[in-house]
């Protein structure tokens, strides 16, 4: 099956460096799940002087496992931290660390690095803000914009939930079988690039962990991928000749 380099090839090394300067924490779990199609991240590092780093990103960045790399100011308005991050990149292409990079910025000043990097073979992927200027869209080989969600309004629970909830769970029951949206739109991203627009049952579960490493089935009351995929009137899944299984959107079903 034709589904890319997506989600079958596990041997690219993806670097994600964050510009913290330039953009906010927010950024940071939608630039995982974008690279998480690309390969497995080996590096995760985030950039910035001392106030930015002590400040908002220092939850998202011990959080998700980014190692910090404050640079201090030597002199007032000069950005050490965009040297930093060039010179970093360009060392673990040298050293084989990596060979796809994903910078996460909205920051022109960039897109020599990526220019330099795609020369010498590297991919690179930016994940940036709408602010972001064509000379640094058009120096990666793809740009992700991310959008800032609008708050939902907030739903006065249920009175049966909200008893339901105060109850806790009993073991000897099944667990209730949960549909999770991000499984859906997990599926809308790799079978974007794909020539039939489905993605197989076993590249979709090596997204997912690389997504999230915390990812089971089981802790949304199913037995396994297939059968969570099943419960979902937005996918259909079925199994292809050679025997294994695929899944698409369902409006896409021909």
């Amino acid at each position: 099956m034709a589904n890319g380099h997506h989600v079958a090839d596990n041997e690219s090394r993806v670097a994600v460096l964050v510009d913290c300067d330039n953009t906010t924490p927010e950024i940071l779990e939608y630039a995982l799940r974008v690279v998480a199609q690309f390969g497995r991240v080996v590096l995760r590092r985030g950039y910035g002087n001392h106030t930015t780093l002590a400040n908002k990103w220092q939850e998202a960045l011990v959080r998700l496992a980014f190692t910090p790399c404050l640079q201090y100011q030597y002199a007032a308005g000069k950005n050490t931290s965009d040297i930093a991050l060039a010179l970093d990149a360009m060392e673990a292409m040298f050293d084989r660390r990596a060979d796809t990079f994903c910078l996460v910025t909205s920051d022109s000043d960039f897109a020599y690095l990526c220019r330099k990097l795609r020369e010498r073979g590297a991919t690179v992927h930016i994940v940036g803000e709408a602010k972001s200027p064509d000379a640094l869209r058009n120096a990666s080989d793809q740009f992700f914009e991310w959008v800032k969600p609008e708050p939902a309004p907030a739903e006065p629970p249920k009175p049966a939930a909200k008893a339901e909830a105060a109850r806790p769970h009993d073991p000897s029951k099944p667990a209730p079988k949960l549909r999770p949206r991000y499984i859906v739109e997990a599926v809308t991203l790799l079978a974007a690039d794909t020539p039939e627009g489905k993605v197989s049952v076993g590249g979709l579960g090596s997204y997912l962990k690389r997504a999230d490493p915390s990812f089971s089935p089981k802790n949304y009351g199913h037995s396994g991928l297939l059968d969570m995929l099943k419960t979902y009137d937005l996918l259909k899944v079925q199994q292809e000749s050679g025997g294994h299984w695929t899944v698409r959107l369902a409006s896409a079903a021909g």
